[in-house]
């Protein structure tokens, strides 16, 4: 077993995440009361001051700064309340204010007054500048309204900004987001004078589109076309690698991750991608060196090497690293339970499971989700328990999906349970009435306790709805 504690032994006792955490839950309240006070402050000035150029511009400034520090949805609705009832936006009919206002909402996750504000803008006739569209575009993706996306791309070939770096890395992401790869390529395509931004947008949407073949074909393009990677380049090229287990494309980008490195390029989101990385390929041990040699860790990267461990099986390995992230004051989210949840499924650990399952909830108090239940029915059904597993299922405050009642169904042929095995056979029927393989397990069960009546039942309705399985095949990869 690989030994997690040696991490912690050069940790200091003391913890200024701790110490930080507590000053800023302090500091939270009169955080929130100094920006009411501001606003009013600035209100008061502006009514105060004679209306020269000189004021205006002093004013608009602190608009700027507020709206810049502003770190809550309440106080920028304070703010821009005061800049509606200050006229700061038309007597200053320039793109820069509105942008501030539009940057402020995106940034505080409120596409869709961000883009209400834009909205206002356009009736207002100030037209929008090379910084604008950007913005608009990263709240159209926030909030999937990607017909609003196409408009905002009639606007950038209107006032001729379709070319510009920041919003054609921009409509390559909107499109590639919308599924729409096309389009994305026909935007990337068109400007033979691209940007590494524009390259990175279209590996990324294939990468996360699923199409990771395409993405690392691009990537090879663009290094042949003599362009250097950042680290959003390698985060998304991992990611693809990943999803296909290159273990020999994997090799050759953990040398550019360490040549980033060596120029001080690289941050902790390239080491988790490839740690990631590692995991998906199978080499834990790979992943664990790059986990050590790490100068700082945060949840992703203690996650990943979780579920790394949980997803090859490697149980007490899983387990123990998720005691020393406890142990090193690193905070779990749902992701990192979904690994050790799925650890405990791999190992049998049914009592484990069900701590683990109460200390997400009561100690941590995250809400469990579809993946929590789902690895909970799975644990139980592996281990016979199938009172226990249909009770997780029917008080699940979401309604399950194929893969919980297909694991399910699984654990039924293999204890041989006619009863639950024909109520999860419903379920699925339900859910996938074109899914043979429900039918031919079913079938199994049947079989398995001489029940050949209905095993012939089974091969009725199958030929009636012709219905036939599926042979299976495997896929070899080759990175050459």
């Amino acid at each position: 077993m690989i030994s997690f504690r040696r991490l912690l032994r050069g940790l200091s006792r003391f913890n200024p995440r701790r110490r930080r955490l507590s000053t800023s839950c302090a500091l939270d309240h009169s955080t929130r009361a100094a920006d009411a006070v501001s606003v009013a402050y600035l209100h008061a000035q502006s009514r105060r001051q004679p209306d020269s150029p000189s004021s205006t511009q002093a004013h608009a400034k602190m608009v700027a700064a507020l709206l810049s520090e502003c770190d809550d949805k309440r106080g920028l609705s304070r703010i821009h309340a005061h800049v509606i009832r200050s006229r700061l936006l038309d007597s200053n009919p320039v793109a820069f204010h509105w942008n501030n206002v539009i940057r402020a909402y995106a940034r505080l996750d409120g596409p869709r007054k961000a883009l209400l504000v834009y909205a206002f803008m356009a009736r207002a006739g100030v037209s929008p500048d090379s910084y604008t569209l950007p913005i608009v575009l990263k709240a159209v993706c926030q909030s999937f309204d990607f017909e609003a996306g196409r408009q905002v791309h009639g606007v950038a070939v209107k006032h001729g900004l379709e070319c510009n770096e920041f919003c054609e890395s921009g409509f390559i992401s909107l499109y590639s987001k919308a599924g729409d790869f096309g389009d994305a390529r026909k935007v990337f395509d068109e400007n033979a004078d691209r940007k590494l931004g524009s390259w990175n947008a279209m590996i990324a949407g294939l990468a996360q589109g699923g199409r990771s073949r395409e993405a690392i074909d691009l990537f090879i393009e663009m290094r042949r076309s003599g362009f250097v990677l950042d680290d959003v380049t390698l985060v998304s090229v991992t990611s693809a690698c990943g999803s296909i287990g290159d273990l020999d494309l994997a090799l050759q980008l953990h040398k550019y991750v360490f040549q980033a490195k060596n120029s001080e390029k690289a941050d902790i989101l390239m080491f988790n991608s490839l740690i990631d990385l590692y995991g998906k390929c199978g080499r834990m041990d790979l992943a664990y060196k790059v986990f050590l040699k790490m100068e700082e860790r945060n949840v992703s990267s203690w996650t990943s090497m979780i579920v790394g461990y949980a997803m090859h099986g490697l149980v007490s390995d899983a387990l123990e690293c998720f005691r020393c992230m406890r142990e090193a004051a690193v905070r779990p989210n749902f992701v990192t339970f979904v690994g050790v949840l799925g650890a405990c499924v791999h190992g049998g650990m049914v009592q484990e499971g069900k701590c683990y399952f109460d200390m997400m909830q009561k100690f941590y108090g995250i809400t469990p989700r579809l993946q929590h239940y789902g690895c909970m029915a799975d644990l139980f059904g592996r281990a016979g328990m199938f009172d226990e597993a249909k009770e997780m299922v029917e008080g699940m405050p979401m309604k399950a999906n194929s893969v919980i009642y297909g694991c399910l169904l699984g654990a039924c042929e293999k204890h041989e349970n006619v009863e639950i095995g024909e109520w999860v056979a419903k379920h699925l029927q339900e859910l996938e009435p074109w899914n043979d393989g429900v039918y031919v397990v079913l079938s199994n069960i049947y079989a398995s306790k001489g029940m050949w009546k209905e095993v012939e039942e089974m091969r009725v309705v199958m030929k009636q709805r012709r219905l036939a399985k599926l042979p299976g095949y495997s896929l070899a990869t080759n990175s050459e």
